[in-house]
């Protein structure tokens, strides 16, 4: 079942080449991530500003519905290839940064790698459901979340060995390269597009404010997309108390060392590649509702039974999250793709991913509060519960078949 969709998206020119461009920059991306938060300690010694190259990357996210209008303006397969391009020679600038003096260059290109990648994501989206068969929108989606959670747990590894051994200029090489790859693998997408129509610099403020808003509103007045992103930004939320109380549940629940933490994000990762590979199958057979809801209900189920202080219950529970978290993520974007005017999925998409994936940067600040005033235990029994009542909302929204949207009017 999973290997016939695989089949069938790489026959398709398009997806086939556009998933091949998410895996060679996804690969950069996930070896970025982690080098540079050990490069930055390493020039600095200070944990805080480590720690702030992740927010770094993510702060973009919250701009994602402007940055989706930009993406709406410009034809996507040029936009694709320019901005892996630019940030290909943005990445060769970081081989100077060679003391804490020049570390400041290393937040201006993580800002705007947070930018490129918010961009990138939304003009995708659009692309992809222009130009690919919506049959097949539902196996891409699970596909291209295999593909970046398979980088995951690969990449790392190669960029802290490289950064061991050579430095993070080399990660940073590295990277550009794998951005360059990806341009040209871009560049030979078989799309033809029509012009797109420019933001009107006459337009007045409340026009302009129409323009950025259109995707809000395409969420908020659907009844298919509203519940299912409404889901996905509580099961981030909670996702991310998860993730902040990682390290206590691995000492304080189970009486590991640290390390046993990176084994069971190991079979987290594992989990996530597995139903990335089932989600066109399971779309097609449950439908996006159910296929979210039974996604966070076992998700929920899996964090609350971390409680139990049993060794057996860790890695069985890693890859249950890693296999129910994506599930509303996948569908919501499934969703989108198919239920938006076209002069608006840029905006859409890129709304949809800031509601969803903001809450997941904010719960793992008020979950490192949390886990120092409320035992492991009882945060985690506490999170599966609430995950539960989550599973309910994709359920809320509209009934019956999916009306395929491809047209629509100007801004």
């Amino acid at each position: 079942m999973a290997g016939s969709a695989v089949g069938r998206v790489l026959r398709d020119r398009t997806a086939g080449r556009y998933l091949a461009g998410v895996v060679v920059s996804g690969f950069g991306t996930s070896a970025m991530w982690l080098t540079a938060g050990i490069w930055v300690k390493s020039l600095t010694g200070s944990d805080s500003l480590a720690a702030l190259t992740v927010f770094a990357m993510w702060a973009p996210v919250l701009i994602g519905p402007a940055l989706g209008a930009v993406a709406d303006r410009l034809p996507g397969k040029p936009l694709l290839v320019r901005v892996n391009a630019a940030m290909a020679v943005l990445l060769l600038t970081l081989p100077l940064v060679g003391s804490a003096g020049r570390i400041w260059l290393v937040f201006v290109v993580l800002v705007l790698y947070g930018v490129s990648g918010v961009l990138v994501d939304a003009a995708e989206a659009a692309l992809v459901a222009r130009s690919v068969d919506p049959v097949l929108l539902g196996d891409l989606n699970g596909l291209r979340m295999s593909a970046n959670e398979g980088m995951k747990l690969l990449a790392p590894l190669a960029g802290a060995g490289l950064y061991a051994r050579f430095g993070g200029g080399t990660v940073a090489v590295l990277d550009a390269a794998t951005f360059v790859l990806a341009a040209l693998i871009f560049a030979r997408l078989p799309v033809r597009e029509e012009a797109r129509e420019p933001l009107r610099s006459g337009a007045g403020e409340d026009s302009r404010w129409k323009e950025l808003t259109r995707g809000a509103r395409q969420l908020r007045e659907s009844p298919v997309l509203r519940p299912l992103v409404c889901a996905g930004a509580a099961t981030m939320l909670l996702a991310g108390l998860n993730g902040a109380a990682a390290y206590a549940y691995v000492d304080d629940v189970l009486g590991r060392s640290p390390a046993y933490t990176g084994l069971l994000y190991a079979a987290q990762g594992a989990g996530s590649v597995a139903v990335g590979l089932l989600a066109g199958p399971l779309l097609r057979r449950l439908g996006e509702r159910v296929f979210a809801g039974a996604g966070i209900a076992l998700f929920a189920v899996a964090v609350g039974a971390r409680a139990l202080p049993y060794d057996a219950v860790a890695p069985v529970s890693a890859v249950a999250i890693g296999f129910g978290l994506p599930c509303v993520l996948i569908a919501a974007m499934t969703a989108v793709q198919r239920e938006t005017p076209d002069a608006a999925l840029g905006r859409t998409a890129a709304t949809a991913n800031s509601l969803m994936m903001a809450p997941n940067a904010l719960a793992l600040a008020l979950g490192a509060g949390l886990v120092a005033v409320l035992d492991t235990r009882v945060l985690l029994a506490l999170t599966g519960v609430l995950g539960l009542f989550a599973a309910v909302l994709p359920g809320r929204g509209r009934r019956g078949a999916p009306r395929p949207v491809r047209t629509g009017g100007g801004g």
